[in-house]
């Protein structure tokens, strides 16, 4: 192989001036070397528009309906490079931190006529109802931005008899503490895991206080006699009444409740249900 060494503004470069090659033996292998192209990006593009009829995606928007209790929701989108060239994909953003993209190394280099997909998964705690979630995908052809649309279905309420209401209720005068273990949890820790203010209430604290069937020895909130202010309802939530129905929720007690689920407990219901009575003379 032949080798010249030439100076171009002062920097020496070696240049091949054959494309013979030497085995080890230094006999001529009269081989040629090639180099691979390498595709490069054209990042200017980036944050236009993609036009139609370079990405042929299975959908623009991913919906589900999901159970209460789910945590993640995963979701695939599909897409089929239909142009006669490359395309990379230089970044997929989802809007908002709950939701993250599972990909392969950026820039994402998708060959012409090749079926790609990507994956999507939204953490749904301290969600509720229903909820769009968007997905912006940037390529050196343009941009799209794709969607997802969740409903989390209701919790579902166990179906209890007069005899399951008549044996929880004796488990409660026991012990208060008992509506967050075994099937009584299912109605009074699960449903409100990761939830806050009025999803909490409707979750853990409706199915007693604002229940059709609601017990006598349950108490109305909104017909307290007493004043009540921020303080009043984070002492009920996190510390209950002894001697009574109500538990305990702070985790410091036994219950289920962070401080700030409760502090958010607090806040709602000092707004929805306010003082009825006079604060007493001074």
């Amino acid at each position: 192989m032949n080798l010249r060494l030439i100076f171009v503004c002062g920097i020496a470069s070696l240049v091949l001036t054959s494309a013979e090659l030497f085995a080890v033996d230094g006999t001529a292998t009269n081989q040629v070397v090639t180099t691979p192209a390498v595709y490069v990006p054209d990042v200017t593009h980036e944050n236009d528009p993609l036009p139609d009829g370079v990405l042929a995606w299975t959908s623009l928007l991913l919906e589900t309906n999901v159970p209460a209790d789910i945590i993640n929701v995963h979701f695939v989108y599909g897409f089929t490079n239909v142009t006669g060239g490359k395309v990379a994909i230089l970044d997929v953003h989802p809007s908002c931190g709950c939701t993250t993209a599972q990909l392969p190394p950026l820039p994402w280099i998708i060959a012409p006529g090749t079926n790609e997909q990507f994956g999507i998964t939204v953490n749904l705690t301290g969600k509720s109802g229903s909820f769009f979630k968007q997905v912006t995908v940037k390529t050196d052809k343009g941009l799209k931005n794709l969607m997802v649309k969740i409903t989390m279905l209701p919790p579902v309420v166990p179906t209890l008899t007069a005899a399951d209401r008549e044996r929880d209720m004796l488990a409660s005068k026991t012990d208060r503490q008992a509506v967050f273990r075994g099937d009584c949890a299912l109605c009074h820790v699960k449903p409100g895991e990761g939830k806050y203010g009025q999803p909490l209430y409707d979750a853990v604290c409706a199915i007693c206080h604002e229940a059709k069937e609601r017990s006598s020895i349950v108490p109305d909130l909104h017909a307290i006699k007493t004043p009540t202010n921020v303080d009043f309802w984070q002492t009920w939530v996190a510390h209950g009444k002894p001697g009574s129905l109500m538990p305990a929720f702070s985790t410091a007690d036994g219950g289920p409740l962070s401080d700030m689920q409760i502090a958010s407990l607090a806040g709602y219901l000092n707004s929805t249900i306010p003082s009825h009575a006079p604060p007493p003379a001074q």
